[in-house]
């Protein structure tokens, strides 16, 4: 059976499952610095329209988009899948079809940036760019970044080697952004990002710089 065919939700469904993920988001607000409910909305909102764009189920994947980093509540520094429990059980609590549910989850797993893909389905690809487009957007280094380290509990060096490592190959072949209008809007975007994650990396190797750090972070 196609995920097509498995149904969908109804708007009703919908706002029952952003009102519990913005609930759990608001409760463990202190440790999402990053990934609150301030990410999970702007997600939720590209997602939606990349997918009207594209023919994909929006309402599903809106939902798929809402629910999509509840690992980060699960786990710290975690995949996409370390958080299909809570997934399941708030969209169970919200009205969703088990087969229905299913497909989000998969939506969610395939989507992720470290493991995704050329040909993942259309709906995987809209919550892909809605999600891609949050990282490369100019803003997130600048603001954001120190409270991924924060949130994840790891180094600036690592973070500079995991958005390099997981998001260069996928702009050099292509599918960094999978829809025509979010390459044509927003590579520019995730070139500089990339450029910027790089020269981190290359940065960090000299020992000044890190002597530089290690003052300014002593302080």
């Amino acid at each position: 059976m196609l995920d097509q065919e498995l149904g969908s939700v109804s708007d009703l469904v919908v706002d029952q499952v952003e009102r519990r993920v913005k609930r759990v988001c608001q409760r463990f607000a202190a440790n999402l610095p990053f990934h609150g409910w301030h990410h999970v909305h702007f997600v939720r909102t590209k997602a939606g329209a990349f997918a009207r764009a594209n023919g994909s189920d929006a309402a599903v994947v809106e939902t798929a988009a809402l629910v999509h980093d509840l690992n980060y509540i699960v786990k710290r520094n975690s995949d996409a899948a370390d958080g299909r429990d809570l997934r399941m059980r708030i969209l169970a609590k919200s009205g969703v079809d088990e087969p229905v549910a299913e497909w989000i989850d998969r939506i969610v797993v395939e989507a992720e940036m470290r493991t995704r893909h050329r040909d993942i389905s259309l709906a995987a690809q809209a919550l892909s760019d809605a999600d891609t487009l949050f990282k490369a957007l100019p803003v997130t280094p600048v603001v954001l970044a120190h409270r991924y380290l924060s949130e994840n509990g790891i180094t600036l060096g690592q973070l500079a080697q995991k958005i390099v490592g997981e998001q260069q190959g996928k702009q050099d072949e292509g599918f960094y952004f999978y829809s025509e209008e979010a390459k044509g809007m927003y590579s520019r975007w995730a070139t500089a990002n990339l450029e910027l994650w790089q020269c981190v990396v290359e940065a960090l190797d000299d020992p000044s710089v890190g002597e530089l750090l290690d003052a300014v972070q002593s302080r």
